[in-house]
This record gives structure tokens, sequence and C-alpha cells, in this order.
């Protein structure tokens, strides 16, 4: 049985979900969300969502971690913003000694629910199905959640058995 830590990064919201898998069964261990003080100036919020990833990490310990791509929108600041966001999760992870594996939102989108094209109502919807001891599950928690699903789903056959 492995763990898997998905991460769904933002400087406003950053959801977190912790998911295991043994064989081809998925079960919810925990999922959340990090909320940076908006007062705070930027460095000192990415410097507060990676050190409670780091918590995260050491209280769930998560064998492997996946993190969401930058989703490259209208605004280039925002996607900006949001890349340094992910910057930070991705070294805080790493830092942690932990594999990071990148999806895109399509991929992540059409693993979990059928189809690239869907939007949150629908993918919380099917993290709710898919891991129903998860309960209400936000947004931002079910986006990583299903980050986390879409590991698991990718992972190659040969290494989906962990030594204990």
């Amino acid at each position: 049985m492995i763990r898997i830590l998905g991460v769904d990064p933002g400087l406003r919201h950053t959801g977190w979900g912790v998911i295991t898998m043994d064989g081809p069964r998925l079960g919810w261990v925990a999922h959340g969300v990090i909320k940076p003080d908006t007062t705070m100036d930027l460095a000192d919020r990415l410097a507060c969502l990676a050190m409670e990833l780091r918590k995260v990490v050491d209280q769930h310990t998560p064998d492997e971690s996946a993190v969401e791509e930058t989703f490259v929108n209208i605004n280039p600041k925002s996607t900006l913003l949001l890349g340094q966001a992910r910057g930070a999760a991705m070294v805080s992870l790493a830092s942690a000694g932990l594999k990071v594996h990148e999806y895109a939102t399509r991929k992540v989108k059409l693993s979990v629910v059928g189809t690239g094209g869907a939007d949150k109502d629908q993918v919380a919807f099917m993290v709710r199905r898919l891991l129903p001891r998860a309960g209400d599950v936000s947004a931002d928690a079910a986006d990583a959640l299903a980050v986390a699903i879409c590991a698991a789903h990718h992972r190659p056959v040969s290494s989906q058995r962990v030594k204990a």
C-alpha cells in the first residue's frame, strides 16, 4: 500500500489531499486547505505555504506526491503568481524527500470524471463517489484529491507495490 499526496496550489487557497492505493483500491486518508494570510507579503505567503505543506507531509507520511500544473489564463500576472505558489509547493515536497509528479488540469479531470472539460462541481462529485469516506469536500481539497487520484491511475504497474 502506498500513500499519495495531491496538491492543488494557489496563493490564497492551496488544497491538499492524501489517499492510499492498495492495488486497484483507493482510500481516503485526509484532506484540507492551506490559507495563507492575504495581508502578508508575497515571500511570506510562499514561505507559509511551504511550511504548512511540510507539516502535512510530516503528519501523513506520503510515499510520493503530485501537483497540478499551472493553468495559463488570460491574466499573465495571475499565472505568474500561481506559478510561484506551485514552485513553493514543489520545493517543499521535494525537500521532504518526495518524488513530485506533475499533471495537467485536463489530465486530472479526464482521470477522475472521464472528460478533460469537466467543471469543479463534476470533479467534486466524482471525488466524493470515488472516496466516500472523504465526506463533504471543498472545491480546493476536491481538486487536490483529484490530483492524487490521477497520480494513482498513472503509476507504472511495476511500481505499484512498495516493500514493507
